[in-house]
């Protein structure tokens, strides 16, 4: 018989993994149409609605407002956290001043070759 119009047998982990990629790009979608600066109303199925408009040029003054102040809040606070630090002092080494360095090790020894 013919096998036309019927899917292969799927393991669970390729059915989620599809499920995820759908649900993905649709959400992706509705991202941009949210993020854009147009009027849209949402419907789902008449039980969610959302409707978003673009703010308004007193709320941009204001919202540009406030990223200003907290950008220079920020700034200050890199300010008062740049307080010069001391310079350490050197710390003596624990060998005594008089003392020898000590010796090279000497070069291993290819005995085990003359085997």
């Amino acid at each position: 018989m013919s096998e036309a119009g019927q899917l292969q047998d799927y393991s669970v982990d390729q059915a989620a993994g599809a499920i995820v990629l759908v649900l993905g790009a649709v959400a992706s979608l509705l991202l941009v149409v949210w993020q854009s600066k147009c009027h849209c109303k949402v419907n789902l199925c008449y039980i969610f609605q959302c409707e978003r408009r673009p703010p308004s040029e007193d709320e941009i003054k204001g919202l540009k407002d406030n990223a200003k102040d907290l950008k220079d809040k920020a700034k200050q606070k890199q300010k008062q956290n740049k307080k010069p630090t001391p310079t350490p002092t050197p710390t003596p080494s624990p060998r005594s001043p008089g003392a020898e360095p000590e010796p090279e090790p000497e070069p291993i020894s290819s005995s085990w070759r003359t085997l």
